[in-house]
C-alpha cells in the first residue's frame, strides 16, 4: 500500500529535575549541597531514509515521543539525558505543523536531517545555589517540560521527469518498459492508485529519474478523485511527459484530452505549466487502422503552442528510444531548479504568548568593554528549545528579540554597535537593529 501523508503527534522528551542532597560522609559532617543537575531530555528528529519511498509506517502509529532525562543524583552526579527519538521519512517528505498548514521542514536537496523538537533542559541541583548567606539550599531546578505537536508529513516525489496523462493512457505499460519499475498493469481505468519511481539508465552513466504519476480526471486540481493526493508530486519535477491514448477504444479524443489535463495542471499549479512538456501519442500500433490520424491531429494542434508530438508504442517499444533521447536533451538544458519549501513555522514560537519577567544588568570586562547580562525566566525559557546552531534558528530567535521589545530594552539600557549581550552562557555581540553570533557560544548548562 502506497502511503503519502499522515498524521501524527510528536512529543520531546522532559528535562530531569535537578537533585536536593547534601554531602554527608563519615569525616564530612557538613560538607554542603551535591545535589546534581537533571539530564536533558531528547530531542525528536527527523531523517531522510534513501531506501523508504512511502510514509506507510505513519499509518499505523499515530504518538511519537522521545525519552525523558533522569533525575540528578547526589555527590553531583548528572542525570542521564533522554534518548533521542529519530524518525525516518522518504526522500521528499514535506513536515508541516498540523492546525496552520505552516511549513517546519523539507527533507530533500541535502536536508537529511532535522531536529524538530528540542527536549527540555534538566533542571539544576542544589549544589548550583550555593551563597554565601545560604550555604545549604533546600531547592532545585524542575527540568524545562516537553513540547508537542501535531504534524502533517506529506510526500512530494523527488524525479526529474513526471509522467501524466488519463487512466488508461498506458504510463504503466510505458514504465515498465523503460525502467526497472515493476507496476501494476491491466486494461481498466484507474489501474494505478500509487505513484511509481523507475531509473532510465542509457547505460553511458547518463540517466534519470521518471515518476508515473496515477491517472488524472477532470476536477482533480479541486479535489476530485484523489485530486491533491497526486497532484503535489508533479511539483518537484523538471519535464513532464505527456501520454494520450490515440486509439480511443473508449471513444476518448486525445486533442481534448491534452487539454483537460493541462487545465488541471494550470489549475492546481500555474508554474507546473512553465515545465518543458512533451507529448507522447502512445498506442500508435492500434491506431493506425484509424481513418484519421490521430497523431498528425496532435502535431497540427498542439506543435505550434510549442510541444513536442513523438508518436510511440509502449507495447512494442516503437518510437520510444527517440522520445527518451529527446527528454534526456532537455533535462541537459534545463536548469536544475530546486523546489525548496522554507520554513514557516517555529516550534518555539509556542512559548512567544507566555508574559515571563526578564532583567538586564550592565557589567564591564577587563579591557572596560560593556556587558550586558540578559538573564530572566523569558530569555531561559526561549533558550532552553531554541536551535541557535540552526541559521533559522538563530533568526527566529533575532526576531523574537524584537518582537518582544528586548532590543528596545537594550536600547534604553545604552548599548552601543558592537557591546557584548550575554545570555545564560551564549555570547552575542550588538549591531544595530540585529544580534549576530560573533564569538564562540559557551553554553555553561553542558
Amino acid at each position: 500500500m502506497f502511503a503519502d501523508r499522515a498524521r501524527i503527534h510528536v512529543k520531546s522528551g522532559k528535562g530531569g529535575d535537578g537533585h536536593v542532597s547534601f554531602r554527608r560522609e563519615k569525616y564530612v559532617p557538613a560538607g554542603g549541597p551535591d545535589g546534581g543537575d537533571g539530564g536533558r531530555g531528547g530531542d525528536v528528529i527527523f531523517e531522510v531514509d534513501k531506501g523508504m519511498n512511502t510514509l506507510f509506517t505513519y499509518k499505523h502509529k499515530y504518538n511519537f515521543k522521545a525519552g525523558n532525562g533522569e533525575q540528578g543524583g547526589k555527590r553531583r552526579c548528572h542525570g542521564a539525558d533522554g534518548a533521542d527519538i529519530i524518525l525516518k521519512v522518504p526522500e521528499g517528505t514535506i513536515i508541516r505543523e498540523e492546525h496552520s498548514g505552516e511549513v517546519i521542514a523539507d527533507m530533500s536537496h541535502g536536508n537529511m536531517r532535522q531536529t524538530i523538537l528540542k527536549g527540555g533542559r534538566g533542571g539544576k541541583g542544589n549544589m548550583n545555589f550555593a551563597t554565601p548567606t545560604n550555604q545549604a539550599p533546600q531547592y532545585a531546578e524542575p527540568g524545562k517540560p516537553a513540547l508537542e505537536l501535531d504534524l502533517t508529513l506529506e510526500l512530494k516525489l523527488v524525479a526529474d521527469v513526471g509522467l501524466v496523462g488519463f487512466p488508461n493512457a498506458g504510463k504503466s505499460t510505458f514504465l515498465s518498459r523503460v525502467t526497472n519499475a515493476k507496476p501494476k498493469i491491466a486494461d481498466y481505468p484507474f489501474t494505478t492508485i500509487q505513484p511509481n519511481l523507475g531509473v532510465v539508465d542509457f547505460g553511458d552513466g547518463r540517466g534519470f529519474v521518471i515518476a508515473d504519476m496515477p491517472g488524472l480526471i477532470e476536477g482533480a486540481s479541486e479535489g476530485v478523485g484523489l485530486g491533491h493526493e497526486f497532484l503535489r508530486h508533479i511539483e518537484r519535477t523538471r519535464v513532464i511527459i505527456h501520454l494520450v491514448d490515440t486509439a480511443s477504444f473508449d471513444g476518448r479524443d486525445p486533442v481534448e484530452d491534452i487539454a483537460a489535463i493541462h487545465k488541471e495542471l494550470m489549475q492546481y499549479n500555474p508554474a507546473i505549466m512553465k515545465k518543458p512538456i512533451v507529448i507522447a501519442a502512445n498506442k500508435i500500433d492500434a491506431s493506425a487502422y484509424l481513418e484519421e490520424n490521430p497523431v498528425e491531429k496532435l502535431k497540427e494542434v498542439y506543435e505550434p503552442q510549442g510541444y513536442k508530438v513523438y508518436p510511440i508504442s509502449a507495447v512494442t517499444g516503437e518510437g520510444v528510444k527517440e522520445l527518451l533521447y529527446a527528454v534526456l536533451e532537455l533535462l541537459e538544458t534545463v536548469a536544475t531548479e530546486q523546489v525548496v519549501y522554507e520554513q514557516e513555522y517555529f516550534p518555539e514560537q509556542m512559548l512567544v504568548t507566555e508574559d515571563l519577567p526578564y532583567t538586564i544588568a550592565l557589567t564591564e570586562d577587563t579591557k572596560g568593554k560593556q556587558i550586558f547580562i540578559v538573564e530572566g525566566p523569558k530569555i531561559d525559557k526561549m533558550l532552553s528549545y531554541t536551535n541557535l546552531d540552526s541559521e533559522k534558528g538563530f533568526t527566529f530567535f533575532q526576531k523574537w528579540l524584537r518582537n518582544t521589545g528586548i532590543l528596545d530594552n537594550l536600547k534604553l539600557n545604552g548599548i552601543n554597535e558592537g557591546d557584548t549581550v550575554r545570555m545564560y552562557g551564549h555570547e552575542f555581540d550588538y549591531y544595530s537593529e540585529d544580534i549576530d553570533i560573533d564569538k564562540e557560544e559557551e553554553n555553561a548548562d553542558e
